[in-house]
């Protein structure tokens, strides 16, 4: 195996071993010679050398950690192979990331002030009562306190007025002492406000242990919430990362394009470097890698999506703080736990009524805060599924937040899609440019002709308004001299008796003309006959057929005109 002596031996530490002699073949030669296969550690070198892809230019480096997978953690997951194994080769133009990530050779800190006001209650004396006096103001009236503590009356009494009352207006011993005394020294003068209010309260038996079960019976609904919905948030949050079909070819486009700048064939990256995209920019435009994603992404899967909105409940995962759930959970628990003890005590002063409603009520809440357990354990098991999933080490799964993950995700996610839209924007406005360059200077000979269908449409409404005549507009039009195209011609009136233009000189045409079209016809004439006043600037008008040849001329030039046409403009000269 090999040819210029034994082999060296093997490594004594964790340091690299050296390199390879130059008579180390591949491992199917070596089995062929009839030799032992290689060490792992060279079998990694060998793969390693020949995953290197050959680069003309130094390009930038993504520093990203590869992904390196506990094949016998991966075998207990339901899907036995993590998502890297799942995700197919992508072909990047190799030339183009060259000369775009050719290496060519502040953190800003934010300081957030937070003035916070200490409230101190001092015991007894003038602040003591001042304390109690602003916070019955908060309250219902001191008559009708009593009676809602001992029925749990919310309509009378809210959350916010028990837990008032548990902070910071609860009686002392020694408060309720001395108030006695002061009232059996005086009968005669009243309390003041504040220490009637606390000889009040101080006469409710187990005020504290019916205080905490009423909060705990009014909070419960709100703490199920903060704890149930985060947790169906998550478990949503999980199947869209793991389904999603547009994160998925970003994923695999990113790889091969940090493939090919690293020029070394790794399996896949840790999802943290997610967050390290859209800072790497080209040395050419300065586009972002996140930019340069998105445009292979869309040129060669333009059915995929912005990404963000398809991923609503990872964002709003990462949002919560889930250790927070978990403490929220214990607590509940706790206080279901506390709340079972208030009651026993509280069922030695009050009727079977309020014992058997409460109880039936702390029941339901248990069996529902063990229901909440089982599903928080389960879907953090399931969440630490999907990161050996994505690929992250044994011994980070242990560390690794769900915050942390959700938010990478998310904002990547906002990040692609505020970049999708600006090349979006971009290739708009390259097609509409395309678009105005293919009818630059038609806009012209185009509308030529529907000015004259218009002119014509106008000529033959005229026609046939005019009724009569007719037939010599369309024969004038259908000679060669008729009118020019896009100009309308008068028709000939003919004329009446001494050489007026007279209505009444045909009979039979008067009698196919109605009273509207004489007033038509009377308003025209009136127009083509009228005189221009006075005051008017005169104008010097263009001959209709300025342009045209004199027929003299037009006679000497020699057109091609039948004999017929020859004779007929003879007769109009003459």
């Amino acid at each position: 195996m090999f040819l210029n002596g034994p082999p060296p031996p093997p490594p004594s530490g964790p340091p690299p071993p050296p390199p390879a002699p130059m008579g180390v073949v591949g491992r199917g030669a070596a089995m062929m010679n009839g030799g032992p296969p290689l060490p792992p550690w060279m079998q990694r070198q060998q793969v390693q050398q020949e995953s290197t892809l050959v680069k003309n230019k130094k390009t930038v480096k993504l520093f990203w950690k590869e992904v390196r997978v506990d094949p016998g953690l991966v075998s207990k997951t339901p899907r036995k192979k993590t998502i890297w194994d799942e995700l197919g080769r992508v072909a990047v133009d190799t030339q183009k990331l060259e000369h775009l990530f050719e290496n060519r050779a502040k953190e800003l800190l934010s300081r957030k002030n937070q003035d916070g006001k200490r409230s101190e209650v001092i015991v007894l004396d003038a602040k003591r009562s001042n304390a109690i006096n602003i916070g019955m103001t908060k309250l219902p009236p001191p008559r009708t306190i009593k009676t809602a503590i001992l029925k749990m009356d919310s309509t009378i009494m809210s959350k916010e007025g028990i837990e008032k009352i548990l902070t910071t207006m609860m009686p002392g011993e020694d408060e309720k002492s001395k108030i006695m005394e002061a009232q059996m020294a005086n009968p005669d003068i009243p309390l003041g406000n504040a220490e009637q209010f606390l000889l009040t309260l101080a006469s409710i038996t187990e005020l504290e242990a019916r205080l905490r079960l009423w909060a705990f019976r009014l909070d419960y609904d709100l703490m199920e919430k903060e704890v149930a919905e985060p947790l169906m948030d998550l478990k949503q949050a999980m199947l869209e990362i793991e389904s999603n079909r547009t994160f998925r070819i970003v994923l695999a486009t990113l790889l091969s394009i940090g493939n090919f700048l690293n020029g070394v064939q790794v399996k896949g990256f840790q999802i943290d470097y997610l967050a390290k995209v859209p800072e790497v920019k080209d040395t050419v435009h300065k586009h972002s890698l996140l930019h340069h994603v998105c445009h292979m992404v869309m040129e060669k899967d333009p059915n995929t999506t912005d990404l963000y909105s398809e991923i609503g409940a990872v964002t709003r995962s990462s949002k919560v703080d889930y250790d927070e759930v978990a403490k929220n959970l214990s607590k509940m628990e706790s206080d279901c736990k506390a709340s079972w003890e208030h009651l026993k005590v509280i069922a030695k002063h009050d009727g079977s009524a309020m014992k058997v409603k409460l109880s039936e009520f702390l029941a339901d809440c248990a069996e529902r805060i063990v229901v909440l357990g089982i599903i928080h354990r389960r879907v953090m098991n399931r969440f630490q599924k999907l990161l050996v999933y994505l690929g992250c080490p044994t011994h980070a799964i242990r560390d690794t937040k769900v915050q942390q993950v959700c938010k990478t995700v998310s904002e990547f996610a906002l990040e692609y899609r505020t970049t999708r839209e600006r090349v979006q924007q971009q290739l708009e406005k390259k097609a509409n440019h395309r678009e105005r360059n293919k009818t630059r200077g038609k806009m012209i000979t185009d509308t030529d002709k529907f000015r004259v269908s218009k002119e014509q449409q106008a000529d033959q409404e005229l026609r046939q308004l005019l009724g009569g005549n007719a037939s010599d507009l369309d024969d004038a039009k259908g000679s060669k001299w008729g009118t020019i195209p896009g100009m309308r011609v008068r028709p000939r009136v003919p004329a009446g008796p001494g050489g007026t233009l007279g209505r009444h000189s045909t009979p039979g045409r008067d009698d196919n003309l109605t009273d509207a079209d004489d007033e038509i016809l009377e308003s025209l004439v009136k127009t083509a006959t009228a005189k221009p006043g006075h005051n008017e600037p005169r104008s010097r008008k263009k001959a209709r057929y300025g342009d045209r040849k004199s027929l003299r001329r037009t006679l000497k030039s020699g057109l091609d005109l039948s004999e017929e046409e020859r004779r007929f403009l003879t007769a109009m000269s003459s």
